[in-house]
Parts: C-alpha cells; sequence; structure tokens
C-alpha cells in the first residue's frame, strides 16, 4: 500500500474537522440561541428528515408539539425551520409579524422545472414589489371579471343548475360525486381565466382536470419535500422528468390556451378573461426590466389560479355531500331552511346568505372538520423575528400547522367532531370565530376566499334544495377521516340523490 501524500493528508484533516465542527454547530445551535424554539436533536447531514413523516406531516408535528411545545424547531438537512401550532401562535406569526413572515422559501424544484425568477407566479412568489404586482393584479381581475357582481353569481347558478341536472341523470342510482363537483367548480374558474364554459364530457375538459390533480400528487409527499431541501439531488440525470411528468403535461395545456388566445384576441376590445387581461400587460410591460409581467409568470399565475381555484373548493364540496349523508339530520334542517328563505323553485341568491345562519354555520364546520389545507404553504422569515418569546431567526422556513387551530382544544366545544353550534350562538345566529383559519390569516391569506365563498353557497344551496342524499342501500357507513395528499380529502364514497 502506498502512503498518503502530505497534502492528502492535510485536505483529509481539514475535511473531518470541517466535518466535525458543521456537527457541532448543529447540536449547539440551541445553546448560542438561547431563546431559540427548542426541538430535536439534529443528525449530522440529515437534520430531522428522519423524524417527519412526509406523508402525513401532522402526526409528526403532534408528537413533537407534546413534546416541545407549540413552537419547536426542525433542522431540515441544511435548511432551518420552525413549527408554529395553536391559535395564539399562529395568529401572532401570521397576523402581527405578517411583515416579517410573508416570505416564501426557495424551491429549487421549480427552478428545475423551468420557473425562474420571472416566473413565480403569486403564491410561491418572494415577498417583494413583484408579488405585490401580481396579487394587487390577480385581485383586480377577479373583481372586474365578475367577483362580487351578478354576472359572476349567475354563471354559478347557471352551473350549478348544470351540476343538478347531472346529478338527475343518476336517478337515485349510487355514484361517486367527486368528479361531477370538481367540473362545475373548474367551469367557475375557467369562466375567468379562459373565457369559457365546458362540457362535462369534453375530453380537453376532462384531461385539464386530471394533471391538476397529478401536479398536486406530485408536489405532495416524500420525494419533493426531501428534494427541495437537498437539491443536490436534482442533478440526478432524468428524474426531475420523470417525477413531475405532470407539471410539464399541465403546462403543455396551458401554452395551448393561452395560444389560442393570442390567435383570437382583439387588443382593441375589453379583455374577454383574465388571459387576456394579462396578456395586455405584458404588451405594456415590453422594454421595462422592472416589470414582473412576461410570458413566463402568465403561465405561472393562470395556472395557479386554475389549479387553487379548482381543487380546493370541489374538495370541500365533496366533503360537504359526505357530511351530509352522515349526519341527516344536520341535511333536514339545513333544507328547512332552504325552503323557508328560498323556497323550492327559486334560484339561491348570495343575498339570501345574511337570512340563512344555520346553512352559514354547517358550511363554516364543514371546512373546519374537513380540514383540507392542514399545513398551509410554507412562510420564510425575512428578519429576525420574534414569536411567543422565541427569537427566529432571519431566513428560517415556517410551517404553519392550521390543522391545530381549527382543532385547538381550547377553543372549540368538540374539536373531532362534526359540529355546527361552533358557530351558532344561544340564539341561533351566526358567530365568527378568530379560529377559523381555514384560508390562512395575514398577508398571504388565499385570494380566492371570497370566490370559494360563494361557490360554496350557491352549490350546496342549489344541491341541498333540490335533493336528499343518503348512504346507498347495502353499503357500508362511508368513514369521516380524511386522506392526506397536499389536501386532505375522504376516502371514496358513493351517494344517492333523491330528487325532493
Amino acid at each position: 500500500m502506498g502512503l498518503l501524500t502530505g497534502d492528502v493528508l492535510v485536505s483529509l484533516a481539514m475535511a473531518m474537522a470541517i466535518f466535525l465542527l458543521l456537527v457541532d454547530l448543529m447540536h449547539r445551535r440551541q445553546r448560542w440561541a438561547a431563546h431559540y424554539p427548542p426541538g430535536p436533536m439534529a443528525l449530522p447531514g440529515l437534520g430531522n428528515l428522519l423524524q417527519v413523516d412526509f406523508r402525513d406531516p401532522r402526526r409528526s408535528y403532534h408528537q413533537l408539539r407534546c413534546r416541545y411545545g407549540d413552537v419547536f424547531s426542525l433542522q431540515l438537512a441544511w435548511t432551518p425551520a420552525v413549527v408554529l401550532n395553536g391559535l395564539a401562535a399562529v395568529h401572532e406569526a401570521l397576523v402581527t409579524c405578517s411583515e416579517d413572515t410573508a416570505d416564501r422559501p426557495p424551491m429549487p424544484i421549480f427552478n428545475h422545472l423551468g420557473f425562474g425568477p420571472r416566473s413565480q407566479g403569486v403564491i410561491m412568489a418572494p415577498y417583494g414589489q413583484a408579488w405585490r404586482e401580481q396579487r394587487r393584479f390577480s385581485m383586480s381581475m377577479l373583481r372586474t371579471f365578475g367577483l362580487g357582481k351578478k354576472s359572476l353569481e349567475q354563471r354559478m347558478t347557471e352551473e350549478a343548475a348544470c351540476l343538478c341536472a347531472a346529478f338527475a341523470n343518476h336517478a337515485g342510482r349510487p355514484f361517486s360525486p367527486n368528479a361531477l363537483l370538481n367540473k362545475a367548480v373548474g367551469n367557475v374558474i375557467a369562466s375567468l381565466t379562459f373565457g369559457r364554459r365546458f362540457e362535462y364530457d369534453d375530453p380537453r375538459f376532462v384531461r385539464l382536470l386530471h394533471l391538476t390533480k397529478t401536479v398536486l400528487e406530485e408536489d405532495s409527499g416524500t420525494v419533493p419535500s426531501v428534494l427541495n431541501v437537498v437539491p443536490v439531488l436534482l442533478r440526478i440525470p432524468g428524474l426531475v422528468d420523470k417525477v413531475f411528468s405532470g407539471h410539464k403535461a399541465f403546462g403543455d395545456m396551458l401554452l395551448e390556451l393561452v395560444t389560442e388566445h393570442r390567435m383570437t384576441r382583439d387588443p382593441t376590445q375589453p379583455p374577454r378573461d383574465m388571459t387576456d387581461a394579462y396578456l395586455a400587460e405584458v404588451e405594456k410591460a415590453k422594454g421595462n426590466p422592472d416589470s414582473s409581467f412576461s410570458d413566463e409568470n402568465l403561465y405561472s399565475v393562470i395556472g395557479e389560479l386554475f389549479i387553487g381555484g379548482t381543487v380546493s373548493t370541489s374538495a370541500t364540496l365533496v366533503w360537504a355531500l359526505l357530511l351530509m349523508i352522515l349526519h341527516p339530520e344536520v341535511q333536514r334542517r339545513v333544507q328547512q331552511e332552504v325552503d323557508e328563505v328560498i323556497g323550492p323553485a327559486q334560484q339561491p341568491e348570495m343575498g339570501d346568505q345574511a337570512r340563512m345562519p344555520y346553512t352559514t354555520a354547517v358550511l363554516h364546520e364543514v371546512q373546519r372538520f374537513a380540514d383540507i389545507g392542514p399545513l398551509g404553504t410554507p412562510h420564510m422569515t425575512s428578519r429576525d423575528t420574534k414569536v411567543q418569546g422565541f427569537l427566529i431567526p432571519k431566513g428560517t422556513v415556517l410551517f404553519t400547522n392550521l390543522s391545530s387551530v381549527l382543532k385547538d382544544e381550547a377553543v372549540w366545544e368538540k374539536p373531532f367532531r362534526f359540529h355546527p353550534g361552533h358557530f351558532l350562538d344561544a340564539q341561533g345566529r351566526f358567530v365568527k370565530q378568530e379560529a377559523f383559519m381555514s384560508f390562512s390569516a395575514g398577508r398571504r391569506a388565499c385570494l380566492g376566499e371570497p370566490l370559494a365563498r360563494m361557490e360554496l353557497f350557491l352549490f350546496f344551496t342549489c344541491l341541498l334544495q333540490r335533493f336528499s342524499f343518503s348512504v346507498p342501500a347495502g353499503q357500508p357507513r362511508p368513514s369521516d377521516h380524511g386522506i392526506f395528499a397536499t389536501l386532505v380529502t375522504p376516502a371514496p364514497y358513493q351517494l344517492c340523490a333523491v330528487a325532493r
């Protein structure tokens, strides 16, 4: 065996010293920052990756919360993170300290998928001028194309009528409502983004909705979580194309729809939809390097709005019908209120909601109990800040455990049961609850919340006005335990929709 040269020995010694130093720094982090949140011991290189079940982090977070408290720290490889639990901690971080916690952590996956600095959309864009421009545009366009107006409400009620007709086609026989609800909600956001309605059996529409589900599945679980905190793995040849093939296919469909808009758009006429309006902004921004409006960002913004505006609301409606068949007494009370306020033939209107406290409470309780987005979207501190007395340094990733707020035993009378009384006072009036954070809170709260509220009320009341829902005869009672995969959805179930 040959002897190692002096230079090699020195290099090995330096490498070992650096490795031991890094290990020591990780283990001593809490010692130097006396007010840094407590957390489990981190392993060299891996940190706490092995202590979090990324298939469903809620369980891991619950166990760690029981041991370390409402604010605890994790080390995900080389990425420092803090998990916030309970109403007080989450509210302080997202609302009281909103300016300090509104940033987003870098997502190396998106860079490898082609989402550069000028194509980060609204949801994952870093907190800054580009994000402000895109969020302001998105909110303005939602209002321009009907949010809060009779025109959009009429489109929703017309879509609700199409949905009811599709339900009626099953003639009381058992069926799964998921696909039809997804198509109805998808058509609402398609009218805003693409200026059109698709027939439920349109192959392109079916594929578009299938790809939205695929994109969410590809973004969830262990693989994307690990790739974002250990981005060197993204250099493995062919890995990104294999793991994220749905993103590419969805992007190709958006390209096809936007290309159609470019060919048919008349710049002398008012924009037909949000895509037209964005194309106009891109033209205005030509030659302005400071503008965030670009062709690349167009696909990100429209894609985010379509996916976000479809999957969350349709999933909530799937939960709503499940809970109605599991709680027929609640269903009957909703139907009684619908009959008294709206009647059997009149189309529901948003103006009816103020006179329907029980239905409003039921819809809020569906969202609280279903808890479809239990962890929200990660935040990141843009400067050193304090939450619940703990120091959280700049650049720390924040995971907001919204589930711990929606199921907080200190706030809710029956946190783990479906109980519409959570949103009613002793006189039966609807009561808002601070701990209702289904749409998150603060500067990064869901911009589509008003749209979702309209859809939930109009679709739900139309369905309950027209049908009585029940568990199919001979089938076991469905479970109300959700399945986690980015969103929490019910296990597959069937129901019978019998005309009233």
